[in-house]
């Protein structure tokens, strides 16, 4: 199936970026669709699974289907794909983030591309705290 992808430059290691993404904790703060996060492992990987909260107090169950440290993470929610995450390194200090979301589920890319602008955010507020 198509996948749809919506994308942002950061100039931030993708390291710092990377982290934010696999940080469940991290997830309210830059998605908007989600409330909290839980892991049934302790970090992100394949196979690992959890449950998700919806900004709309919903708590559904998702799995980590795909896992390549650093780069890339997907995941399906309730069973169903969902948002395919991507971390790229420009240089040593900038980098670009992408979110993948499958056709039919094209109108999610307006709530993705907030979620890339919440993400500039933080790495606003980490460069401060690193600078104090």
């Amino acid at each position: 199936m198509k996948t749809l992808w919506t994308w942002a430059e950061y100039d931030a290691p993708a390291t710092m970026l990377w982290d934010l993404l696999v940080d469940t904790d991290a997830w309210p703060r830059w998605g908007p669709s989600v409330r909290s996060a839980a892991l049934d492992a302790d970090e992100l990987a394949e196979g690992v699974r959890g449950t998700v909260t919806t900004a709309v107090g919903v708590t559904l169950p998702f799995e980590i289907t795909t896992f390549e440290p650093g780069t890339r993470w997907a995941w399906k929610v309730a069973t169903v794909p969902a948002t395919d995450h991507r971390v790229e390194a420009i240089g040593p200090q900038r980098c670009r983030v992408g979110f993948g979301v499958a056709l039919p589920a094209a109108p999610y890319l307006a709530v993705c591309r907030l979620a890339l602008g919440r993400l500039g955010g933080l790495v606003d507020d980490r460069r401060a705290d690193i600078s104090r």
